[in-house]
């Protein structure tokens, strides 16, 4: 079984930073796509940003220049480094991953349960 697992979430005042920090386990073939979505209260969950296993990054436009995703593939581990958070950032953040198991013929999406990134003063 498959799970993503989150850590680095918590209050932080506006310009400051935090680092967000996801590990996948069990029994994985390959994980082609990394990703972290955000949801806010009352709002649609969006994606903040992705990676894929070569290296190439997306960015949401409001987090461009202040947000870097990176990724270790010898640990399954995807990151968030945000500095200049901004009150508007506070969200709940997720970690996706587009992987393939040991026990199945393709890939499928995965979700960690979520960590809560509170920007205020």
């Amino acid at each position: 079984q498959v799970q993503l697992v989150e850590s680095g979430g918590g209050l932080v005042q506006p310009g400051g930073s935090l680092r967000l920090s996801c590990a996948a386990s069990g029994s994985i073939y390959s994980i082609y796509v990394m990703a972290w979505y955000r949801q806010a209260q009352g709002r649609e969950r969006e994606l903040v940003a992705r990676i894929t296993n070569d290296g190439s990054v997306n960015y949401e436009d409001s987090v461009k220049g202040r947000f870097t995703i990176s990724r270790d593939n010898s640990k399954n581990s995807v990151y968030l480094q945000m500095n200049s958070l901004k009150p508007e950032d506070t969200a709940v953040y997720y970690c996706n991953a587009l992987l393939r198991s040991d026990s199945e013929r393709g890939p499928g999406n995965y979700w960690g349960q979520g960590t809560q990134v509170t920007v205020s003063s």
